[in-house]
């Protein structure tokens, strides 16, 4: 399946009570769609999934895939360190119309390769989806190797990573030793122009709920051959990519969200909301972000 280039790992928006709030999550889907995102993530850790209940999920899960109504393709997070628990949320996603599903690798108890393979292959025989593995071990402690992706990749219904090891010799070799229609994307959004550079399929993205258009034109360019515009793109959007993870997400991103008129309330403990220092910084990062000003100064 072809999820698009520019996915958007979407905040779950919270009400003042510290509830999903569902018409603000009906005015962020519909925002992100008119700008950039090509698919979105939901309840992934940017959703805040570890603070979410399982109902929530699948109302969040049901409730999206109402609002998107087949524009994008929509995917869900159901990845945990809980192999049942997983093939549990997953079925129940799977049964509310999702298109795909995210798995992140088992954090805290630590599995091996061995461990982390059967893990992933028990979720995605559990369910006709497609599925996007999700390495992370900066988050999860433990590195899902090479090795034990490409064993993955041989199972039909793992059809991508999303890589956040920042290793691109490690992307280089996952790219090179999976089926050509497996898809590895960038996990960080300050690597979305190295990891297409070496045959990566695009981004799995924050920062794409305030710059997303321009991360389209980022890699428009790069694929159309202009390196030097995709470049120059890509050096002027990092400063904004680098303050929206100047604080733990999604506080930075939620925040930025707020301050452009998109509500989306706070975030859940134990993620704490920026201070006021902190959300100076981010006002005088993301001044120059509009994509009037980027083009202009390319």
């Amino acid at each position: 399946m072809n999820f698009g280039q520019v996915l958007t790992a979407m905040v779950t928006p919270f009400n003042h009570n510290d509830e999903v709030d569902f018409n603000a999550t009906r005015t962020l889907v519909n925002y992100l769609i008119a700008n950039g995102s090509d698919g979105l993530v939901i309840a992934g850790t940017t959703g805040e999934s570890p603070t979410l209940t399982q109902e929530e999920k699948v109302d969040l899960f049901k409730f999206v895939v109402e609002i998107v109504d087949g524009r994008v393709p929509v995917i869900a997070g159901t990845g945990s360190n809980n192999t049942r628990a997983s093939i549990s949320l997953t079925r129940k996603a799977e049964e509310v119309g999702v298109d795909g599903i995210m798995l992140v690798t088992p954090y805290y108890n630590k599995p091996s390769q061995e461990g982390l393979f059967q893990h992933f292959s028990a979720i995605a025989h559990s369910t006709a989806l497609p599925v996007m593995l999700y390495n992370i071990p900066g988050r999860s402690i433990v590195n899902m190797s090479v090795e034990t992706i490409v064993s993955l990749s041989k199972i039909n219904n793992i059809v991508a990573v999303k890589e956040a090891s920042g290793d691109l010799d490690a992307m280089a070799q996952i790219i090179s030793k999976t089926p050509s229609d497996f898809t590895l994307y960038s996990g960080d959004d300050g690597l979305t122009l190295p990891v297409l550079a070496i045959g990566g399929a695009g981004i799995v993205s924050v920062s794409s709920h305030i710059i997303g258009n321009e991360m389209q034109e980022l890699i428009n360019s790069f694929k159309n051959g202009d390196v030097n515009g995709a470049a120059a793109t890509h050096r002027t959007l990092l400063p904004i990519m680098k303050a929206l993870f100047a604080a733990p997400s999604p506080a930075p991103v939620k925040s930025a969200l707020n301050m452009r008129g998109v509500n989306v309330g706070g975030v859940r403990l134990p993620m704490v909301p920026l201070n006021e220092e902190e959300k100076r910084a981010l006002q005088i990062a993301l001044q120059p972000s509009n994509a009037e000003a980027i083009l202009l100064n390319k």
